[in-house]
Formats: structure tokens, C-alpha cells, sequence
């Protein structure tokens, strides 16, 4: 089981932070002259309830600077009829962001880490990674039945490749379905009947104060989640001291590590678009444990690996964990799926 953080987003933020202090007194252009600090962000409900979370953090420590908060439209807000593995995997949500920041419209940016690519923009950096939610994924369903109680062809929406074959590979027989739009959207398709059930991270769920509606939690030994799930990123440029130390104080030490294992590990397996890869880290007993798994797309082959490491060596022990996950397999399945000319087809 995990580490269940309940209510840890809302309390008062604690760690150390791996930047280094600069002891500088500097303040960067418009913040200089103004006290103002621009935040970017999507305009999804979500999006702008995890930003609104950072920024009361920030206020908590700086309660004599303005912040404003930009909405910013994404590639992926605006494609909503076709599945993101075709329309071109990450990066949708945070390219528009990422020029806004490095064109000095914005001070920094919050996205959900795992729509963060592994290689950023040249001059953008992770300034720092705030106490991560329950990172496990979770089954809302009709009747509130739980995974094991859905019946053998029932119907499940998603639009990951990750939980379409994990999910596939423990019960084969189940119709998943490619399924877009928010919490309330698709509450309201299995309320009408087209769907038994719909897979959701739960931090999401938290994040947006609607936990009565989880039916079940998919644990690890059922669906590994997806990198960086349940984590935020402040992005921030390069060689901005003031914005450094005003993030600083808003940085967990151990769920940085577990970030910088799990990202270490889908910069070895990750190809050129979305693939049913997951991966997550955690500590236990003084070590940092990583899961990582690779599937086929309908889930009929799957390589599962884990080791253990050094909390302070993350990155070799992600390296470690997808070395083992390729000479089980994972080569073989990702060069299956790189091999498409497009992205890979989603449907059952």
C-alpha cells in the first residue's frame, strides 16, 4: 500500500529543497518593480485548483507580494475527439505554458508532472516539487461495484494506453473504451448508461474534494501508475535566484527523489509517443523502491521489474529499473509499438 497523504496538500508545506542557496538579494524585472508574481496555468477546474494550491503556499511565506494567475489555452484543451496518443502524447498540455515563460510573460508555471516531458526546453528547469498526493489510480463505477465486481465484458472508459492494458492484462475479457473530458463528464456517461465504469487518478479526485465518488483503488500489484502521478511541478526559467528562494520553501525532499527515479526511468524506455508504460517510487524502510512496468497495447504481454536504491542516487536506479524491464521484454514491445507509423491505434 501506499503512503496515503490525506489532507496533505492543504497543510502547511515542509522539506528541504535541492536548489542551491544563492544568498543573493535579487529580484527579477517586472517583480522588482511591481511585487508581482504571474503564475501559469491551464483554465481547467483542476488545473486552476492545484495552481490556487501553490500559490496560497507561496502567499503563506510571502504574504507581502500580488499574484496573478494566467489562464493559458493548451494544444490539448483544444483537442478533445481524438485520443491523446494519436494527437501526439505529452507535451499537449504544457507546450503553450513553457513559451510563456520563456518569452517572460509568466514568473512560473504549475502543471501536473506527469504531463511533463522528460527533456524540457533549453532554459526552462523543475524549481520544485510539492508533497505529492495518493498516486494510485482509481475505479469509479455504477453502483459503486469494485474492480473484481464488474461483470466479465464490462464496459470501461479511458483514453491511457497505460491503464487500457494493465487493465487488459488482469481481466481480458473487459470492452475499454477511449473516453475524454472532466470529472463531471464522465460521471455523467455512466449515469447514462454507455460506460459500467471509468478509471481516473486519484489524485485528481482528492485535489477536487469529490472522494465519495471512488469505488475502488487499483493498487500496485493492479496498475502501476503513471510517472509522475499525483506529483506537481513548478516550472521555472534557469538563473532566476528570486524565484528560486520564493519556491523554496515549498519543496518534499522525498517525493523529489521518487519524481527524479520515475523520470529517470521513462528517459530510457520512452519513445516517440504515448506508450503503456508506468512507473512509481516511494521509500520503504530507508530505501527508495521503484515499480516500473511495460505492456502491448491489449495487454496480452506485460513485464513487471522493481529494485531498491540509494534515496540519493534516483536517477541510477531508474536506469537500473528500465535496463531490467528491456532485458525482460520492453525492447521488444516498445520497438512493436515505436514501429507504427503514426502513433498506435487505441480501440480494443
Amino acid at each position: 500500500m501506499l503512503n496515503e497523504s490525506v489532507g496533505a496538500q492543504h497543510a502547511a508545506p515542509s522539506g528541504e529543497n535541492r536548489i542551491p542557496h544563492t544568498g543573493k538579494e535579487c529580484m527579477a524585472h517586472k517583480i522588482e518593480e511591481k511585487t508581482l508574481v504571474i503564475i501559469g496555468s491551464r483554465g481547467s477546474k483542476l488545473a486552476m485548483t492545484q495552481t490556487e494550491w501553490v500559490r496560497d503556499r507561496i502567499k503563506f511565506f510571502r504574504p507581502d507580494l500580488e499574484f496573478h494567475i494566467k489562464k493559458i489555452s493548451t494544444s490539448g484543451d483544444k483537442i478533445t475527439d481524438v485520443p491523446l496518443a494519436k494527437a501526439g502524447g505529452k507535451g499537449l498540455f504544457t507546450k503553450e505554458i513553457e513559451n510563456e515563460l520563456l518569452s517572460d510573460d509568466i514568473d512560473l508555471a504549475v502543471h501536473s508532472m506527469k504531463d511533463l516531458p522528460t527533456e524540457l526546453p533549453k532554459g526552462l528547469t523543475i524549481g520544485v516539487v510539492p508533497l505529492r498526493e495518493d498516486a494510485r489510480d482509481v475505479l469509479v463505477s455504477r453502483d459503486n461495484k469494485k474492480f473484481r465486481e464488474l461483470p466479465d465484458d464490462a464496459v470501461i472508459g479511458t483514453c491511457s494506453l497505460r491503464r487500457r492494458a494493465q487493465l487488459l492484462a488482469v481481466r481480458p475479457g473487459l470492452q475499454v473504451t477511449d473516453l475524454r473530458g472532466n470529472l463531471d463528464t464522465r460521471l455523467r456517461k455512466i449515469a447514462e448508461g454507455k460506460f459500467d465504469a471509468v478509471v481516473l487518478a486519484c489524485a485528481g479526485i482528492r485535489r477536487l474534494g469529490r472522494q465519495e465518488v471512488i469505488a475502488d483503488v487499483l493498487d500496485l500489484d493492479v496498475m502501476i501508475p503513471a510517472v509522475g502521478q499525483g506529483a506537481l511541478c513548478i516550472e521555472i526559467r534557469e538563473g532566476n535566484p528570486f524565484v528560486e528562494e520564493l519556491l523554496r520553501p515549498l519543496n518534499h525532499a522525498e517525493t523529489e527523489r521518487a519524481i527524479r527515479a520515475e523520470r529517470a526511468l521513462m528517459a530510457e524506455l520512452e519513445g516517440g509517443c504515448q506508450v503503456p508504460v508506468g512507473g512509481h517510487a516511494r521509500m520503504e524502510e530507508g530505501t527508495l523502491m521503484l515499480y516500473g512496468v511495460v505492456a502491448s497495447l491489449g495487454g496480452e504481454r506485460l513485464v513487471r521489474a522493481q529494485d531498491a536504491g540509494n534515496p540519493d542516487e534516483p536517477e541510477e536506479l531508474g536506469k537500473r529499473v528500465a535496463a531490467r524491464l528491456m532485458m525482460m521484454g520492453a525492447k521488444e514491445i516498445l520497438d512493436e509499438i515505436k514501429g507504427y507509423e503514426e502513433c498506435p491505434p487505441t480501440g480494443n
